[in-house]
């Protein structure tokens, strides 16, 4: 069964830290660049992070450069993002899954924060707050 489970989302302080971690099952995630979206409560949607499945090679929206880092172990068959100083705005609901592209899927390509995610998990909620 393909599968992706989100987790790791909380209540959390402004300036303060949270680790979401993806699992993934039934499919193999090493072959795909992944992404992280998040949905605010207003319903925007912004695609925050990317990382390869070529090199590693990681980016990131401009919201969130320079707070956020993701990582992958593929052998586990697990991405991460690492989120410090957060922020008020940066309360939503996060999701990960790989990023949707016809082609040369290994790598986040130059729209990746256009492309959406091919699959998601249920996600998980973010709240930053006093």
């Amino acid at each position: 069964q393909v599968q992706l489970v989100e987790s790791g989302g909380g209540l959390v302080q402004p300036g303060g830290s949270l680790r979401l971690s993806c699992e993934a099952s039934g499919f193999r995630l090493d072959k795909f660049a992944v992404g992280w979206f998040r949905q605010s409560p207003g319903g925007g949607r912004e695609g925050v992070s990317c990382i390869s499945s070529t090199d590693h090679s990681s980016y990131y929206s401009d919201s969130v450069k320079g707070r956020f880092t993701t990582s992958r172990d593929d052998a586990k068959r697990m991405v991460y993002l690492q989120m410090d100083r957060l922020k008020p705005e940066d309360t939503g609901a996060y999701y990960c899954g790989p990023i949707r592209r016809s082609a040369d899927i290994g790598s986040c390509g130059r729209a990746w924060y256009e492309n959406g995610l091919e699959l998601m998990g249920q996600g998980t909620p973010v709240n930053v707050s006093a």
